[in-house]
């Protein structure tokens, strides 16, 4: 009888642990350069793409690069990110213009003097379709080597 009743609560315990619903984070850190060096002033965002069987796998995640432009992807205090496929932004942090303001102008954005020009190209933030698959047991080669012409 003992053993029926253990065996049954370490199932139901499986069974719980198993559809908890809690997305299993990674950690994830990286490099990002521009131009082959180091750059310490981007953001970079990871945001976990859905699928058939997932369509909701969880939050993104972010993280600031360091002046040797490391980052350690962080979301909601945990450290890493949601395992799977990923759409990657990466962008300079601060008050930025995506259009060169000498090159052309646009009325969507406004006051250009007072904002510096992002030197990576909107292929890796707004218009970004880059991905990156986050192992199951994480990785810290999450590298992004960005050219820019700017």
């Amino acid at each position: 009888m003992f053993t029926r009743i253990f065996s049954s609560n370490l199932f139901l315990l499986a069974f719980v642990i198993g559809c908890s619903g809690e997305p299993t984070f990674a950690p994830v850190s990286g490099v990002v350069t521009l131009n082959g060096k180091p750059y310490g002033e981007a953001v970079v965002s990871f945001q976990p793409q859905g699928t058939k069987e997932n369509p909701n796998p969880g939050r993104g995640s972010s993280a600031y690069t360091d002046k040797d432009g490391r980052f350690v992807l962080k979301s909601d205090g945990k450290t890493g990110a949601v395992v799977g496929k990923h759409l990657v932004r990466i962008m300079t942090k601060g008050d930025v213009a995506t259009i060169d303001p000498t090159k052309g102008s646009s009325s969507d954005e406004v006051n250009y003097s007072k904002r510096k020009v992002d030197p990576i190209p909107p292929e890796w933030n707004s218009r970004s379709d880059k991905e990156f698959d986050v192992p199951t047991g994480g990785t810290d080669k999450a590298n992004f080597n960005i050219e820019s012409q700017k």
